[in-house]
């Protein structure tokens, strides 16, 4: 539908009849009289020149400049169909380890083998898909913690920078404790009871500026829920020298550490040793984290003052012309 916003700017439209009513009238100048021999043919000259007259016309388009000037400043506008639109969700910032022990593959996907860090992106960057309604954020973590996506409303892009996450970015080490406290920081402002951290990561503190567990209760203190997940798997067969032999490729993992930070900000502790356990811990912090939305109607709005703003600039650029040939 179409509007006005200041509609009441049309008030101001017999502005110039006021102001030439009211103000007085300038005294014509007495000037000395001219003969001219051939007034008459003069007279007809000007006589067949048109209905309007240049005064007339001049009259004319400034009174349309005018009222396009008008217009323009009620602010017209076209407002589109209502639309419902979730204004109201968590604040939730997500915490990705790429340190260097994220390469390796011992994760499958389609029956091919990938990386830790691959198989953490695909898996988040659904579970990101679902979070309609809330503001979502992205932190990597190597040798120390960088916002790579501060909390917004647009998934996609949060969704984008995580598919750009490459191991080793940042360092090789894993600074779980500056993450937390770089969330804390980004978490601790926004509304009470909707504030979450995930941290996923498969190694133990090496390097940082604060203890996990330190930063833990920081978070705590400020409100912030943070859900931990170990990833890696426990044993994986490889070939050596004599044949094969099964290791456990997460001994690094310090699930201590994790399940404390998660205890002490009131958060649940998940392990994932493959996909499919990682796919169902985020449909599982999905349901803990879920989302009340208000539906909220909203109308997309178009400003349309330019266009007789644009009328009104054409306008007087046609009476300058004018002018210019009389």
């Amino acid at each position: 539908m179409f509007a006005f916003e200041w509609w009441w700017m049309v008030a101001v439209l017999p502005l110039p009849l006021l102001i030439r009513w009211l103000a007085p009238a300038v005294p014509a100048r007495r000037q000395v009289a001219i003969r001219v021999p051939f007034f008459d043919d003069l007279h007809h000259l000007t006589a067949d020149s048109g209905p309007v007259s240049g005064s007339s016309l001049k009259l004319l388009i400034a009174s349309l400049m005018w009222i396009a000037l008008i217009l323009a400043a009620m602010r017209p506008q076209w407002l589109g169909e209502a639309t419902d639109t979730p204004l109201s969700g968590r604040d939730l910032m997500l915490g990705l380890d790429i340190s260097g022990s994220m390469r390796e593959r011992d994760f499958q996907i389609e029956g091919r083998s990938v990386e830790r860090l691959d198989a953490a992106k695909i898996v988040a960057s659904e579970f990101i898909a679902k979070r309609e309604g809330d503001r979502v954020g992205l932190i990597l973590f190597g040798d120390n913690a960088q916002v790579q996506t501060p909390l917004t409303y647009d998934l996609d892009t949060v969704q984008h920078f995580l598919s750009e996450s490459v191991v080793g970015l940042i360092g090789s080490s894993t600074a779980i404790g500056d993450s937390i406290g770089l969330a804390v920081k980004r978490l601790r402002q926004r509304p009470a009871d909707s504030r979450v951290f995930i941290l996923l990561t498969d190694g133990a503190n090496t390097t940082g500026a604060v203890e996990p567990v330190d930063a833990a209760r920081v978070a705590a203190e400020n409100g912030i829920r943070i859900h931990t997940i170990g990833v890696g798997a426990d044993r994986v067969t490889v070939r050596g020298l004599f044949g094969t032999e099964v290791i456990n490729p997460s001994k690094s993992l310090d699930e201590p550490t994790l399940k404390e930070i998660a205890s002490l900000t009131g958060g649940e502790y998940f392990r994932a040793r493959n996909t499919g356990e990682m796919v169902k811990i985020y449909e599982l912090i999905n349901d803990l984290e879920t989302t009340e939305l208000d539906g909220v109607q909203l109308r997309p709005l178009a400003e349309l003052f330019m266009w007789p703003l644009a009328v009104a600039l054409g306008l007087s650029a046609l009476l300058i012309w004018y002018r210019s040939r009389i």
